[in-house]
């Protein structure tokens, strides 16, 4: 089997490139300066010479508050991106696996989300990812979609590396304590993709690491795990006041990944000791 990769140069594609490569499947990884997922010729040209037996497709227009901004690019990556991508993936009729993410839902309650949940996106970012579940959907048979939040690895920027990086300057620092959800390893993420990805267990699911916890409680458990001295202040998502709505209500029901055979990732301490391990060098 042979597996085409988008956004490689990203947290999650590149690990799972890696995690391909460990296990000596075939990857083709590209990201923007190969294939422009918004030109539907060139993801045509690309992905037929390429020949893969899936796509997993990783790349997206992540940037929350910069999408209210622009809507119209935004749009464009992240659900024309997706329809280009399954569009391909039906005359080739090969498998898809589209990476979305908690921003589909309102946010709204305590309930962890269910997979089949009413989707009701309150942001333009969360808006065009479920334009983007929707565009697979309508295509595809031969999909999985797999709903991520609070992702980490070791490519690009994330929460854990902006901590570590203010800490190096500032002595306080203020975090939201009123959203909560679950911080995923993109390490952890990825090895469960590519088991998915070699099944036809087809279908929407909700992956990330274990446990519950808001924001604040996630930076402070970064600063212990660095050893890190600064002062973390909790405060309300109104007090931090950023331009596109949160989900203040993350939580993710991830009972059909064990329904349907495969392992649920570990908690996110654990990923985080790890990941944080590797960060230091230690």
């Amino acid at each position: 089997m042979k597996i085409f990769v988008t956004g490689v140069r990203g947290q999650l594609g590149h690990d799972v490139v890696e995690e391909l490569t460990r296990r000596g499947i075939p990857a083709i990884g590209v990201d923007i300066e190969e294939m422009d997922v918004t030109d539907g010729e060139c993801v045509e040209r690309v992905i037929r010479e390429a020949a893969p037996d899936a796509v997993i497709h990783c790349a997206a227009y992540t940037a929350v508050d910069a999408a209210e901004e622009n809507e119209e690019l935004c749009r464009r990556v992240n659900a024309e991106g997706p329809r280009n991508i399954a569009a391909v993936c039906k005359k080739l009729d090969i498998k898809m696996l589209y990476i979305s993410t908690d921003y589909v839902f309102s946010g709204e309650g305590e309930r962890p989300w269910e997979p089949e949940d009413e989707r009701r996106p309150q942001s333009v970012y969360g808006q065009t990812k479920y334009e983007g579940e929707l565009a697979v959907q309508e295509l595809l048979d031969k999909y999985f979609i797999v709903r991520i939040a609070w992702v980490f690895g070791i490519n690009g920027k994330n929460f854990v590396k902006t901590m570590l990086k203010l800490s190096e300057n500032h002595d306080t620092i203020r975090v939201v304590n009123d959203q909560f959800g679950s911080p995923t390893y993109t390490y952890d993420l990825a090895r469960l993709l590519v088991d998915m990805v070699l099944t036809e267990k087809y279908g929407v699911y909700h992956a990330t690491n274990e446990g519950i916890c808001s924001w604040y409680d996630f930076a402070c458990a970064i600063f212990k795990e660095a050893g890190v001295s600064v002062n973390v202040v909790p405060v309300s998502t109104a007090e931090y006041g950023a331009k596109a709505k949160r989900p203040a209500n993350s939580r993710m029901n991830k009972d059909k990944l064990t329904q349907m055979g495969f392992e649920k990732l570990p908690l996110w301490q654990d990923a985080l000791k790890r990941y944080v391990r590797i960060l230091s060098g230690r």
